[in-house]
């Protein structure tokens, strides 16, 4: 996606299908930093809880390492022996530190962008290589700008609140020389703890802006012009011309249904111009008449006009024919409610047809 691409015409929101190409080809709002800190944050919590246990078990193995019964023993097979038990005290130690890490990675990474498995980002990209191309990202465009100030200002906080940890301390520091190795090691953990902790905090809050910042410009990159949205619509629903097409063949196919059913419906009941229901009923394999096709307006028209080529009976019953167009489908039974009214037209058509074969 071009950085700092001209949005003068672009005034409407991404589509569905906008976003999801986006986000197919890796384009999702993600901040490093917010990653960066809040994995910052976990660790030192972990190493707080989990800390001590690690020590602990690093110790035994120097202390193991170190006895006189291993430092007199230069029996090759006897220290190979014991390599297998230290590294199992070890990994039972750092477990739960490096479970709590992966999980923590994976958590504010999938709160950020979801689960989305994108391996276009993996491809080499030889062409980000060059330098002039890095120089013109760094310092060229509004976006790359903002990112500079954001950068400088992140330098100037972390060096404040580095600085903040230790102003305090300076006279410890400074007279660490009189101090045990115990001590000293202990207050170096302390001011590094209280410095990292400090610089996690200041960064994680930096780092909402920035994902903020980050979630702002994708949707600025995704807006879409009123004619980039016309052309995907036309795209999604086909061109006219071949939907125009496809309306023709279903009109045709539906007309060669008609022209094979209607001719064996035993009535067509009208409206008498808005709706035509064709029925059929078979005593030996209908429990109830049947719709065997239905139309409305010009197909209505249709209907009527191969029902009088095929000289089905078509009968005049308004409610009727409405009620049957919006009650049935193509292929049902009449309802129970209907089966009086019906039954009264097919003894009519029956009747009928009956005084006409006599007339012929």
């Amino acid at each position: 996606m071009p950085e700092d691409s001209g949005t003068g015409d672009r005034t409407e929101a991404a589509t569905p299908r906008r976003r999801q190409e986006a986000r197919d080809a890796g384009n999702i709002a993600r901040s490093p930093d917010l990653s960066a800190s809040v994995l910052l944050v976990g660790i030192l919590l972990l190493l707080k809880n989990f800390g001590s246990p690690i020590v602990a078990a690093l110790k035994r193995i120097i202390t193991d390492m170190l006895a006189a019964d291993s430092l007199g023993n230069f029996d090759i097979n006897v220290a190979m022996a014991q390599v297998p038990t230290m590294m199992a005290n070890a990994g039972a130690a750092i477990a739960p530190l490096f479970l709590g890490i992966v999980l923590i990675a994976i958590v504010v990474n999938m709160s950020q962008v979801g689960l989305n498995f994108n391996v276009a980002r993996l491809t080499p990209n030889f062409a980000a290589l060059n330098p002039v191309r890095g120089l013109g990202r760094i310092f060229g465009g509004a976006r790359s700008l903002v990112r500079l100030a954001m950068s400088s200002i992140k330098v100037v906080f972390v060096a404040a609140v580095a600085y903040s940890a230790v102003h305090g301390r300076m006279t410890q520091i400074m007279s660490v020389q009189r101090l045990q190795f115990i001590q000293i090691f202990a207050l170096g953990a302390q001011l590094i703890f209280d410095i990292t902790w400090r610089i996690g905090a200041l960064l994680f809050v930096v780092s909402l802006f920035d994902y903020a910042y980050q979630r702002y410009q994708l949707e600025q990159d995704l807006k879409m012009s009123k004619q980039d949205v016309k052309e995907e619509m036309r795209s999604m629903d086909g061109d006219p011309k071949i939907k125009a097409r496809r309306r023709q063949i279903a009109m045709q196919r539906h007309l060669q249904r008609l022209k094979k059913e209607v001719p064996t419906a035993d009535v067509v009941i009208t409206n008498p111009t808005h709706f035509a229901v064709a029925l059929k009923y078979d005593s030996t394999k209908m429990r109830a008449p049947r719709v065997v096709a239905k139309g409305q307006d010009l197909m209505a028209q249709r209907i009527k006009e191969i029902a009088l080529e095929a000289n089905v009976p078509l009968v005049e019953r308004a409610p009727l024919a409405r009620a049957l167009y919006r009650m049935c489908d193509v292929g049902d039974e009449i309802p129970e409610q209907f089966y009086s009214a019906v039954a009264e037209i097919l003894a009519y058509v029956y009747q009928l047809s009956r005084k006409l074969k006599k007339a012929g």
